[in-house]
């Protein structure tokens, strides 16, 4: 009979097998939840960088100094508009910054991304081409279909340039207020939207309508081909993560639409 008294000692355990311990996997960090007051803090951040708001109290401002918003003969008036359009480009691009750095993000980081400023340059001035292909091809159908959109025949904003004075100074502010502040604007409203409204693709459509809106005392194919142009620099910012690209891309075909007015009426330094 077997005597368990007498049975082999068991195998000793191999060497380090009691100095390995099972750990239990960390739970999966459960995606942070955007409040409903984080946002209505993004909408109104979103409101009071439109644009709307300071000019608004630009116009209040100058015209309380005196200054006309007018001419006599009914034009805009140059000095204002110049004058309003690069304060208000300042207060915007303020603005942003201040409100980045009061949620803890780095504007450079937001604006101007990670990627060589260079390269994006380059990239900018390559879409210069592109956008005026797409605008042209834009109002060409538009005039052929539907030609009652053309419902503006004169630009309000060409009475801004009367002489070649004005044509230097409207150059620079098209260039600034356009091209500049208005990509900036552009990119921080896509951010918000990015982290707290529904998604960056929402932001590009919500505010390209209302980009192409705002441009509408152009005319209706105007407003259409703007709308347009803010969603193909609005995608690029989105694509890139930065508003390099688009901020040449904008203020480049702002000036080469003033060089062509200018050439086509003889206006000269």
């Amino acid at each position: 009979m077997f005597d368990p008294s007498i049975a082999p000692p068991a195998e000793p355990p191999p060497a380090g097998a009691h100095d390995v311990q099972e750990v239990a996997p960390e739970p999966l960090e459960a995606p942070k939840r955007t409040l409903p007051i984080e946002r209505v803090g993004a909408l109104i951040e979103i409101l009071l960088c439109s644009g709307f708001p300071s000019q608004l109290l630009l116009i209040g401002v100058l015209s309380g100094l005196g200054m006309p918003l007018r001419t006599p003969e009914g034009h805009l008036s140059p000095p204002f508009m110049f004058t309003m359009s690069m304060a208000d480009a300042v207060l915007v691009i303020g603005l942003v910054v201040f409100f980045l750095r009061a949620h803890g993000e780095h504007p450079g980081g937001v604006l101007l991304g990670h990627r060589p400023v260079w390269r994006e340059t380059f990239l900018g001035i390559a879409l210069i081409p592109i956008v005026f292909a797409v605008v042209i091809g834009l109002l060409t159908v538009v005039l052929t279909v539907a030609p009652h959109l053309h419902n503006v025949q004169r630009n309000p904003l060409e009475d801004l340039m009367q002489n070649g004075r004005d044509a230097v100074i409207f150059s620079v502010v098209v260039m600034v207020a356009g091209g500049v502040r208005e990509e900036i604007q552009r990119g921080f409203i896509l951010h918000r939207f990015d982290r707290y409204l529904g998604g960056g693709a929402v932001g590009v459509v919500i505010y390209s309508v209302l980009f192409g809106l705002g441009h509408l005392e152009q005319g209706i194919d105007a407003g259409l081909a703007t709308g347009l142009l803010g969603a193909i620099w609005g995608t690029a910012y989105l694509l890139r993560r930065s508003v390099v690209a688009p901020m040449v891309s904008h203020a480049g075909f702002n000036l080469a639409q003033l060089l062509k007015y200018a050439a086509a009426t003889g206006i000269s330094a």
